[in-house]
């Protein structure tokens, strides 16, 4: 489902002349679906990475600049592209099977033997329901060095954190799990939002461990094993400190209601 509106606009601060990597547009394809960049107020140039995208996002854009106020702002309206989630191939699996930074599923194998049950689903389904109630969602809980054992250890943390868990719990019993960062109408407080998708029955499936947005109406902006692979921002070169987010979601109509419990597809 596309939410009519989705936007984003970071301001950064260049100490030194920078090169910055970011993943902010939605998943797709759309002529001029890219961001635009000022310095000090004057337009610069804004280019896309060669090869990045697909039907699964991750477009990856490139800014160049020199010292000043850097403000990027992205923002799309009306329907996306009609893409669909792929179906896992195998190196998919094998890749969405591997620990991360992030997620380190092999120190954890003992621990989630818990949760396995029946089958995949069921055990899936114990996963994020017990990473959503053990975990107090606390924004000063965490850091970008968090991973999924620090977490599982202090008991609190953000959606990131709830996704490095879920996600490693996933893999640590053999479910190919990757993360997704997203547009999320509904959230609050409003920001981007990462969410974890399983290979399950020939299609990725997308869970919520914070539950904090219905996952009918997430817009998918990139896929990777963990956050380091969908970071909004990343500094390539000099030195650039960014001092506001503003991110905006909504949705047509009143948000879908979601039980958590229901098989959902994230487009």
């Amino acid at each position: 489902m596309w939410a009519p509106g989705v936007a984003a606009t970071l301001t950064y601060d260049i100490a030194a002349p920078a090169v910055i990597a970011l993943q902010i547009a939605a998943a797709g394809r759309a002529d001029g679906d890219a961001p635009a960049a000022t310095l000090d107020g004057a337009p610069i140039g804004v280019s896309e990475v060669p090869g990045s995208g697909g039907p699964l996002g991750g477009l990856t854009h490139l800014v160049t600049c020199g010292r000043g106020q850097l403000v990027v702002a992205y923002a799309r309206n009306g329907p996306a592209p009609t893409t669909g989630a792929a179906a896992p191939t195998d190196l998919d699996r094998i890749v969405a099977m591997r620990p991360s930074r992030y997620c380190p599923s092999d120190r954890l194998g003992g621990y989630a033997a818990r949760y396995r049950r029946a089958d995949d689903l069921a055990t899936v389904r114990a996963i994020v329901a017990d990473v959503h109630h053990s975990l107090v969602y606390d924004a000063m809980a965490t850091g970008p060095t968090t991973d999924a054992i620090d977490t599982l250890l202090a008991g609190r943390g953000v959606c990131r954190d709830y996704a490095h868990l879920a996600a490693t719990l996933c893999r640590a019993v053999d479910v190919p799990a990757r993360v997704a960062a997203v547009y999320a109408p509904g959230l609050d407080p409003m920001d981007f939002h990462l969410v974890v998708e399983t290979a399950l029955a020939g299609e990725w499936l997308v869970w919520d461990a914070t539950r904090l947005a219905p996952r009918q109406s997430l817009v998918r902006v990139a896929t990777g094993r963990d956050a380091a692979d969908v970071a909004l921002g990343t500094v390539l070169s000099g030195t650039a400190a960014l001092i506001d987010l503003t991110i905006t979601a909504v949705a047509d109509g009143d948000l879908p209601t979601d039980d958590h419990e229901a098989l959902v597809r994230l487009a």
